[in-house]
């Protein structure tokens, strides 16, 4: 498929926002009174609609997509970048009514990238929007968010996602059992974007058991993901691993422990401080678990979090 389905069927207007009506509203309203506050903050769960919201918003606003700057602060999260922002934005827009900035992931700035952004917000030029996204807002300092209009997006309901599945394979033509659609529903957790990624993984599969069996590979990779980084975790307590060793009891262990092995992998090749922990985890996991299964991961993740201490 040419397209990413989730990029596909990103909403283009306000009132095709699936299960965001409350945010709907608000943002009509300030949009019918001409009074769209000058730094907006998204926030929310992933996938549900932060972004989207920011694009559709920017586009109302007659911001251009030269005058549109989306910065994500998982790459540029310090004080340098929050100056360049302050060098340019008292520029006209090259072809549009305003220069607006999207700043992603908001809650990984610095203290400093906040202090500086602060500045920013006292001398706003009337032809600049600024514009947050992000899940954890928390992390944001009182003083930046007491600065910003803040929009809170929500989890979709299994309604919601039901529905947006059914209507994205009517108009792919794809003929998609509505048990497959609630089993994908039901692995989404609430999120628009992760539905359309697992659906587009399985829509061009004819039988309902790979299908299945897709669905829930994807599920183990992230449960592996999970439990690797709670492994990485020097200050992480052997009950804290069983918990999460008995929520992943149905899943098929060897599955858990390739997903664990490329996981860990990367995480070493990257050179991070958390390499050594890496290398250990490979180490432990490296003999399958086609016999042992769930006691050889068990005994495998003890030996990680106990190590020495192990009589």
């Amino acid at each position: 498929m040419s397209n990413e389905l989730y990029k596909k069927y990103r909403p283009k207007k306000l009132e095709n926002m699936i299960g965001q009506d409350s945010c709907v509203k608000v943002l009509q309203s300030k949009l019918k009174a001409n009074k769209i506050p000058h730094f907006l903050l998204f926030t929310g769960p992933a996938g549900c609609g932060k972004t989207t919201f920011a694009r559709i918003i920017s586009k109302k606003l007659g911001c251009s997509k030269y005058d549109f700057t989306e910065v994500n602060c998982a790459d540029f999260r310090g004080i340098d970048m929050v100056r360049s922002i302050r060098t340019n934005m008292g520029k006209c827009p090259l072809n549009g009514n305003c220069n607006i900035w999207l700043i992603d992931e908001a809650h990984k700035l610095t203290g400093d990238a906040q202090d500086a952004f602060l500045k920013m917000l006292e001398d706003t030029p009337t032809h600049v929007y600024f514009m947050m996204a992000t899940t954890d807002p928390q992390k944001l300092k009182k003083t930046v968010r007491s600065r910003s209009t803040e929009i809170v997006v929500k989890s979709l309901s299994d309604t919601d996602l039901i529905s947006l599945l059914v209507r994205v394979c009517e108009k792919e033509k794809a003929k998609i059992p509505l048990r497959i659609i609630s089993k994908i529903t039901e692995h989404s957790e609430g999120s628009a974007r992760k539905a359309l990624v697992i659906l587009d993984q399985i829509i061009d599969l004819e039988d309902e058991k790979v299908m299945l069996e897709s669905i829930s590979s994807t599920t183990v990779e992230k449960q592996a993901i999970n439990l690797v980084k709670l492994l990485l975790n020097k200050n992480a307590r052997w009950n804290q691993v069983a918990a999460m060793l008995k929520e992943l009891a149905k899943e098929e262990p060897e599955s858990i422990r390739w997903g664990a092995m490329m996981y860990a992998r990367a995480i070493l090749l990257s050179g991070s401080p958390q390499s050594p922990n890496a290398y250990l985890i490979i180490q432990a996991f490296q003999d399958n678990f086609y016999d042992s299964k769930h006691a050889g991961l068990a005994a495998a993740c003890y030996e990680i979090v106990m190590g020495d201490k192990i009589q």
